[in-house]
């Protein structure tokens, strides 16, 4: 058995072994936040490089020695070859004089996603009704601080980690800061809550300091937070619209029913009462003339319930308004009215001739 022991870190150098001078640079994947360097107990004047983008902490003996920014540094450790393996074949294989290098990322990440898991309780001003919504968007951080961030969100037993990591990691904590900030914002507007999306930038720098506070904790800074949706439920106000709806198509119909009365007068009483005797006289199955004079009777309760209907209309939308006398109307408005009537086939042109010739003989 031989008398010094080789330390098995230094199978992950080169060659399966250590040499005088070695060169250590970040052999890590992807988008990768931090990731320790697989070579350890580094020999005196080994060469460490340090890409844009990057910082490296040395860490020796269990103590972070440095961070390294970019650029390329000769490094100087107790270790030489003989002594690292002297020393280990006394200490079962393990160095006394430890050392490793973490690569940290120093670039502002990817934009990495947030949402509220659950809805925000929203009270809408306008028509205080209750409902609820819920928020999105993303974020992007930067690490500033990497010996911070080593030892309180990494330790040195973990060797990676990945950006969506971080989201695992802050999920609760940014949670409840993103539902309190936007439940305040929301519920504080004097207005109905649809058309908010044009307050996402007014959100989004309410809530970005409480983010910023809690990931600087751990040495990360957040370079930029935004709020891409405010998805608010819909469903009361479908059926506030539904009911403002009718009630426009109520009064415009209403409106309609005004002019044609105001218009027509009791000219159109009598028309209608004419028509009705006609096709009474005019159906064989009405039963001869006791059928005509039962369709007088019906003809004049006509006249008298459209009169009525006519007046009563009047009251209520013109709030007790007289109408001007017939002769006192403008005869050329009168004639414009009676001719949009007839274009959109809301009288006859027996009607519109008569109530024409009404008109100008009274010119």
């Amino acid at each position: 058995m031989a008398l010094f022991k080789k330390n098995p870190n230094e199978a992950a150098y080169a060659g399966g072994k250590k040499h005088f001078v070695d060169v250590i640079k970040n052999t890590g994947v992807g988008d990768l936040l931090i990731w320790r360097q697989p070579e350890e107990d580094f020999n005196t004047c080994s060469t460490l490089i340090v890409m844009p983008g990057e910082q490296a902490i040395f860490v020796k003996g269990g103590e972070i020695c440095n961070v390294f920014d970019s650029g390329t540094y000769r490094l100087a450790t107790h270790n030489s070859p003989f002594l690292s393996r002297l020393v280990n074949a006394f200490s079962g294989g393990i160095s006394a004089f430890n050392c490793v290098v973490y690569f940290v990322k120093s670039s502002v990440t990817r934009e990495l996603r947030w949402g509220t898991q659950s809805p925000i309780q929203l009270r809408d001003k306008v028509y205080n009704i209750r409902t609820e919504a819920k928020v999105r968007g993303s974020y992007k951080v930067r690490i500033i601080n990497p010996s911070l961030f080593l030892k309180k969100l990494i330790g040195s037993n973990t060797y990676k980690q990945e950006q969506f990591e971080l989201d695992e990691y802050f999920a609760d904590e940014f949670q409840g800061k993103i539902k309190s900030a936007v439940s305040k914002f929301l519920n504080g507007l004097q207005q109905e809550l649809i058309g908010i999306d044009a307050y996402m930038d007014d959100i989004a720098r309410d809530i970005a300091p409480e983010i910023n506070a809690i990931v600087g904790e751990y040495g990360l800074s957040c370079v930029s937070f935004s709020v891409s949706g405010i998805d608010v439920d819909v469903s009361k106000y479908d059926e506030i619209d539904k009911s403002q709806l009718s009630s426009i198509a109520a009064i415009r119909k209403a409106e309609s029913d005004r002019g044609a009365m105001d218009i027509l007068g009791a000219d159109w009483e009598k028309q209608q009462s004419a028509e009705i005797m006609r096709d009474l006289a005019n159906n064989p199955a009405a039963g001869g003339m006791g059928a005509v004079g039962a369709g007088l009777g019906m003809s004049i309760a006509a006249g008298g319930m459209f009169a009525g209907l006519a007046k009563n209309t009047a009251d209520k939308l013109g709030a007790g308004t007289p109408s001007p006398r017939e002769d006192e109307k403008d005869p050329i408005d009168t004639l414009a009215k009676l001719k949009k009537m007839l274009d959109a086939g809301l009288i006859e042109k027996s009607e519109y001739e008569a109530k024409k010739a009404e008109i100008l003989s009274r010119m």
